[in-house]
């Protein structure tokens, strides 16, 4: 796991028992170094033991978190008693820090609530929260309101955290690449580079005519194209699929790469179809899905908001994500559905990966001119949806999430495929198409929903629907 940096203040008052902070610095030093945390907090000789209760003690944590806000993704406000409410609220204020903030609060023992083990925490983390929301601070609450440092349930939420963390860092400072004009047929994929620039999102734009004839040029004995094409074949077994075609395949990637890497770009978004096809005689879906499995996840049909969404996942899991189709019901089951793409997944998607064509493309285009496909069924294992999309009648950022599994349900088909059982599954797709979204939606194998709604609507400020069948519940502190 690498190592993450925070923040930590540890709030104090000064008539409850000074020795719990003492305890909680212990107790936090060992979880930090169970999950690879490096925390930035004041010592023992900066205030009283570290602790944060004063104005004069809340300039000194803040000039310390603001010294080093480059590294820090997020601050713990610990409270091993009561607290002092201004003084965490002033550190934030004066820190000028933007990233998310936990609020943890130790619980009271029964048989010690006297005068040398009160601690009244579960109290504080009240006042301390009405003070940060009085300011418009947001904030992510820990699932029980008071917990110790060493229960599980604290470690899962600091994990929570951390993903949070990283996912909107991450997308604060996403850059995009659009590869290509929009598929003429798919209006649905239209969004504004504007409203994601004011995000902080930037979009890269090539034409893919410049991508396409910069690979005719390249010789396929270059190096460069010989790495690529053993990659090509290190990764998917590719029957029937003539080696040319591979070649092509190579030289085109040695140039999106190169291009990728020339503008320190996270994701990508292709025009897939049909121009590559016709000008160029391949399928570029593998090339996207090594991409995608290399954690640079790259969307069909210059969906740009599509791999913003395949992004957020992945920064929220860990894990490679995929674009998928909304594709079709599952026979009578109201809580199923086929997920599918003519082949473009990671890998870990695609245990039985191979290399084939696209067989409904290729009515249009011939088939031949299609190979770069892949062929194979996901596993059962657990799903975490999203998708993004830009409102520009709004000038917003609008998004919905939600959590379900894969199954192993019968599926006779091609390309890239799975079945989904996700919860109350119409009144999903009622949201969706009522709120106007696209029909493509991105998934991780994970569950990661919690992680990507909070990140989404209370620190990023993105409108969001969180997909929890019957009983909806955003997990943030924030409506």
């Amino acid at each position: 796991m690498a190592k993450t940096t925070l923040g930590v203040i540890y709030g104090n008052r000064d008539f409850f028992p000074d020795h719990l902070v003492k305890e909680a610095r212990s107790d936090m030093g060992k979880v930090f170094r169970d999950l690879n945390v490096k925390p930035i907090q004041l010592t023992e000789k900066d205030t009283k033991l570290g602790g944060v209760e004063t104005y004069a003690d809340a300039k000194k944590c803040a000039d310390l978190l603001r010294r080093h806000r480059e590294e820090i993704g997020g601050v713990l406000v610990c409270l091993p008693n009561f607290g002092d409410e201004k003084g965490v609220s002033e550190t934030l204020r004066l820190s000028e820090l933007d990233v998310p903030i936990l609020v943890q609060a130790y619980p009271d023992e029964l048989d010690n609530l006297n005068v040398e083990r009160r601690r009244d925490a579960f109290c504080g983390k009240i006042s301390v929260c009405n003070n940060l929301f009085q300011r418009q601070v947001p904030y992510t609450l820990t699932n029980c309101h008071v917990v110790h440092p060493f229960d599980v349930d604290f470690e899962e939420d600091l994990k929570e955290f951390i993903a949070i963390c990283r996912t909107v860092k991450g997308l604060r400072r996403a850059r995009l690449g659009a590869i290509g004009a929009r598929p003429g047929a798919f209006n649905t994929v239209r969004y504004s580079e504007k409203i994601l620039e004011a995000a902080g999102i930037s979009v890269t734009t090539v034409d893919f005519s410049e991508i396409m004839g910069s690979a005719d040029r390249l010789d396929a004995k270059a190096a460069s194209v010989k790495r690529k094409l053993k990659a090509i074949q290190d990764y998917a077994k590719a029957p029937g699929v003539p080696e040319e075609k591979l070649v092509r395949m190579a030289k085109l990637d040695v140039v999106i790469s190169d291009w990728m890497q020339t503008n320190e770009l996270d994701a990508s978004a292709i025009q897939c179809w049909t121009s590559i096809q016709q000008n160029y005689g391949i399928n570029v879906c593998t090339l996207m899905s090594m991409m995608s499995q290399k954690m640079m996840p790259s969307a069909c049909e210059v969906d740009v908001t599509g791999v913003l969404a395949m992004y957020a996942l992945q920064l929220a899991s860990g894990a490679p994500s995929a674009l998928v189709d909304w594709n079709n019901n599952y026979g009578s089951e109201p809580d199923k559905c086929v997920l599918f793409h003519c082949g473009n997944w990671a890998k870990c998607f695609l245990p039985d990966i191979q290399i084939a064509t696209a067989p409904i493309l290729g009515t249009t285009v011939g088939v031949e001119n299609t190979c770069g496909a892949l062929e194979g069924r996901a596993p059962a294992g657990p799903l975490t949806f999203g998708r993004v999309t830009t409102d520009d009648t709004t000038g917003s950022i609008r998004a919905y999430v939600g959590e379900g599994r894969l199954t192993d349900d019968k599926l006779k088909t091609f390309g890239s495929r799975a079945v989904a059982e996700i919860p109350d599954l119409e009144g999903l797709m009622h949201h969706v198409c009522a709120y106007g979204f696209e029909h493509h939606v991105a998934m991780n194998a994970s569950h990661c929903a919690r992680v990507v709604a909070e990140a989404f609507e209370n620190y990023l400020g993105w409108e969001t629907y969180y997909h929890v069948g019957m009983h909806d519940h955003s997990g943030s502190n924030h409506d």
